[in-house]
């Protein structure tokens, strides 16, 4: 998976698709919508989209994807690949939102927190497709927040289209499962082969999990807080986690 327009600035989000496939254009098409990278306090959140046609549903159950939290690093990148390389039939796109981007969104003095951050980040995935000229009929959605009331929001914003959210919908539908590997791989990628743009020498890259509760993860937080400038963009600074540390940790400010 090519990352290199978001590697190129990874302070800001980033859009990378495939190709539509030109089906997609002409049949009726289902899309699926997952997450990946919701919970750690290090790297992206990578929200994701694969759609193909209503009449292909049984040859992407055929590539035999599955809840991308349930396979190994590698079943996940051969699965992609497999998904790839059914470019007739299957599309993606992906939102890459950058930790600064979590960080500056939540902290910012008019209040948008992560679960609207996602649903932003969904729905502008979905206008992406449409924009594009996918024939899209069912969005399958796994849920952040009640699902009842998201399910609400999405029929209300895309009329026409009928919407299915549900917790665990990556196990329940493949085509949410593709869009799961989809993003899973991204952060993977955009994980292992982050750029530092502070001057940190030789960076340690055994952060663990990057999950809050990760002793590994913690201790990589302690190692790179510095008294007066925090945590490095890595690092999504509006996390309990991190600012539990800079709090106790940090310099004060008063301002």
């Amino acid at each position: 998976m090519d990352l290199s327009e978001f590697e190129a600035d990874n302070t800001v989000s980033c859009r990378l698709s495939s190709a539509i496939p030109d089906v997609c254009r002409t049949e009726d098409c289902c899309l699926g919508i997952d997450e990946a990278g919701r919970g750690p306090v290090l790297g992206p959140m990578v929200y994701g989209i694969c759609f193909c046609p209503i009449s292909k549903k049984d040859d992407l159950k055929g590539l035999k994807v599955a809840d991308s939290k349930t396979l190994t690093e590698a079943e996940r990148e051969n699965l992609f690949h497999k998904l790839d390389e059914a470019k007739s039939f299957v599309g993606w796109a992906l939102q890459v939102l950058s930790p600064n981007t979590i960080s500056t969104s939540m902290l910012q003095r008019a209040k948008y927190n992560l679960n609207a951050l996602s649903h932003d980040a969904a729905i502008g995935l979905v206008q992406y497709a449409l924009d594009c000229g996918v024939q899209l009929k069912e969005l399958f959605v796994d849920t952040v927040g009640p699902a009842e009331k998201y399910q609400e929001k999405l029929s209300q914003r895309f009329p026409g289209v009928v919407v299915t959210v549900r917790p665990k919908a990556d196990s329940l539908f493949p085509i949410v499962s593709a869009a799961s590997i989809c993003a899973k791989v991204a952060r993977d990628h955009a994980v292992k082969s982050w750029k530092f743009l502070e001057d940190l020498g030789d960076v340690d890259a055994d952060y663990g999990s990057g999950y809050p509760n990760d002793p590994k993860t913690k201790s990589w937080l302690l190692k790179y807080l510095d008294p007066v400038f925090g945590y490095p963009q890595f690092v999504r600074f509006s996390w309990s986690t991190a600012q539990t540390l800079l709090d106790s940790k940090a310099v004060p400010v008063h301002w």
